[in-house]
């Protein structure tokens, strides 16, 4: 008798939860969406409703599936320009490096010859790809009058700017030509 009572019990329940949802469901014929008579059949012009309207945020699709350059990660070794940049400047100290920010900022350098005169460097790195417009290489010049006193600031610009750029760029070059090689070969 006790097993009958349970089996009853459960069924009583069943019924009762299901009959509260089925009540909750009328509830929802109110929400926005549900009358398919309201909105369009088109993705594209419900999301320009829906954006002027206020409602919801729309992601970057082209980001999403990869042609863009967010969804895709590249690493610094397999960065032909950020490898050449570190190589080509390797004599000289870091003072930051920051690979998601793009940038490479040296400390002061000096020659032992004129300890009073130090250059530093920095390169911006505004796109990944190995093309003349890829850096901003900007190199600031120290000349100090009593050791590290008195001393002036000046941005150079002109030959050694260029011949910098020139010198990472055909580094890349090489780099990327390897890393094509690799490619090529795995395939």
């Amino acid at each position: 008798m006790n097993m009958i009572s349970t089996k009853n019990l459960k069924n009583l329940f069943l019924i009762t939860l299901l009959s509260i949802f089925l009540l909750s469901c009328k509830a929802i014929k109110n929400l926005p969406g549900a009358d398919a008579r309201k909105y369009s059949y088109d993705e594209k012009e419900r999301i320009k409703k829906n954006l002027e309207e206020g409602r919801g945020f729309k992601l970057n699709t082209k980001t999403l599936s990869g042609m863009g350059g967010g969804g895709t990660f590249d690493f610094a070794s397999s960065n032909g320009l950020w490898r050449a940049s570190l190589d080509i400047i390797d004599f000289m100290p870091l003072s930051s490096v920051n690979y998601s920010g793009g940038i490479i900022i040296t400390d002061w350098y000096s020659e032992n010859q004129s300890p009073n005169e130090s250059i530093k460097i920095s390169i911006r790195f505004l796109t990944n790809e190995v093309r003349s417009d890829a850096l901003d290489i900007k190199i600031f010049n120290r000349k100090c009058l009593d050791n590290l006193l008195n001393c002036k600031f000046t941005q150079t610009d002109g030959v050694l700017v260029t011949e910098l750029k020139k010198e990472i760029l055909k580094k890349a070059a090489v780099y990327s030509e390897e890393e094509k090689n690799k490619k090529d070969k795995k395939n």
